[in-house]
């Protein structure tokens, strides 16, 4: 128990590149994330790069950089962030070592020098809207209490 007002320190979790593997970080993840235990997962559904209209951008960079937004947009609605990600699922229409280097870039922004979560990239031929070239799904920790529909 703490003391009101007192929130307790964040779950941590714990990301690992073990020796014998490849170092995964220039492209934007980890091998391996141990969630502690009593952890509150938190489920983010696939995101793609809709803006709040509905509206989705053309281009790839922009529907990855959109997608990314929205998914800490859902993290915060759920007490999380991006440090408290476990695990990414990345869906990417017509997938080459060129849209891997826009991935790698967007999440290096929004992970920086942090660990970042472990990943798993998915080449696909399409997804559910015309045009949706990117989705992106996260398993995470909270940290802090969920914000509640009003």
């Amino acid at each position: 128990m703490h003391a009101p007002g007192i929130r307790p320190a964040p779950r941590q979790l714990t990301m690992l590149n073990p020796p014998g593997l490849y170092d995964p970080r220039a492209n934007g993840y980890s091998h391996v994330a141990m969630i502690p235990p009593g952890a509150a997962l938190v489920c983010v559904a696939g995101q793609g790069g809709e803006r709040a209209d509905g509206s989705l951008p053309a281009g790839f960079a922009a529907q990855v950089r959109q997608a990314l937004d929205n998914l800490c947009v859902a993290l915060a609605a759920a007490g999380s962030q991006p440090r408290q990600v476990a695990r990414l699922t990345v869906l990417v229409v017509d997938h080459s070592e060129a849209r891997l280097a826009v991935l790698s870039g967007e999440l290096r922004r929004i992970w920086g020098d942090a660990p970042a979560p472990a990943c798993t990239l998915i080449p696909v031929p399409r997804l559910a809207l015309d045009g949706m070239l990117f989705e992106i799904e996260a398993l995470a920790v909270a940290d802090a209490p969920a914000a509640r529909p009003a």
